[in-house]
């Protein structure tokens, strides 16, 4: 199942199921589990560690040095769960040690063709980067966050659960759950609903989750007042509490 002509480092773990392509090249300290295809012209360096069952199509670039001018050749990682796909020229460097060392990308995610992930990103599950999406460094995208194609996201920022990042946005301040950002810079357009409803939210939940959002957006109120309403409507409606812990959180401030 390994392309006698790929380049395979003694020094790599690749489980005895993985597929490796024509003119791929594995590095050393890349462990590679089971299930896993790697089509031609692919190149893995360490310390890289990748979960079961993804798949890693053509001229992807995965684990290579952080695009950082600080860097020094530090011993950093990348570590990358189960049933993703990377698919053409998808870049994903190591962390830094001006972080956590380590870029982390979960399960089930689908990053299509030119997407980058950069130095000491956390990506959750269930995400999509559509073509040419690009997470500066230090980016945090929470589960079931849908990237439209071109976005971009600032160092530092923080991207909630299912939110839905339109198109040729650019994200420059953190984003709270279930919101759709449009626009350069970003602005909250509105709630994701639809995305809300393929997931499972009830229409109850979607018309409270609305109403914080408009609670939060439209009525005038200065944030922390806004703030301190919704902490009061999360004790009885659960899925408003993601957003108000969010947003308590939040490092770089919100979009407005």
């Amino acid at each position: 199942m390994i392309d006698a002509r790929a380049v395979i480092s003694p020094q790599a773990e690749i489980a005895s199921n993985v597929a490796v392509g024509a003119f791929s090249i594995i590095g050393p300290d890349v462990a590679i589990g089971s299930g896993t295809w790697i089509g031609p012209h692919v190149v893995i360096n360490g310390p890289t560690r990748i979960g079961i069952d993804n798949k890693i199509f053509q001229f992807a670039s995965l684990g290579d040095a952080p695009q950082d001018k600080k860097y020094r050749g530090e011993r950093t990682r990348l570590e990358i769960g189960d049933r993703n796909v990377f698919r053409e020229f998808v870049t994903v460097n190591r962390g830094t040690t001006h972080d956590k060392g380590v870029t982390k990308i979960g399960n089930d995610n689908l990053l299509m063709a030119y997407a980058h992930v950069a130095h000491d990103c956390c990506v959750g599950d269930k995400i999509v980067m559509s073509n040419c999406a690009t997470l500066g460094g230090h980016v945090e995208l929470a589960d079931w966050v849908i990237m439209g194609g071109f976005s971009a996201v600032h160092q530092f920022t923080k991207i909630g659960v299912h939110c839905f990042i339109a198109n040729n946005t650019a994200v420059t301040r953190d984003v709270p759950p279930y919101i759709m950002a449009v626009g350069q810079p970003a602005v909250p357009h509105s709630v994701n609903s639809e995305g809300l409803k393929r997931r499972g939210f009830t229409e109850d939940q979607i018309r409270n989750i609305r109403r914080a959002y408009r609670l939060l957006y439209r009525s005038g109120l200065k944030l922390q007042v806004a703030l301190d309403e919704l902490d009061k409507i999360a004790v009885t409606q659960a899925e408003i509490r993601p957003f108000v812990e969010f947003i308590k959180l939040s490092s770089r401030s919100i979009v407005r």
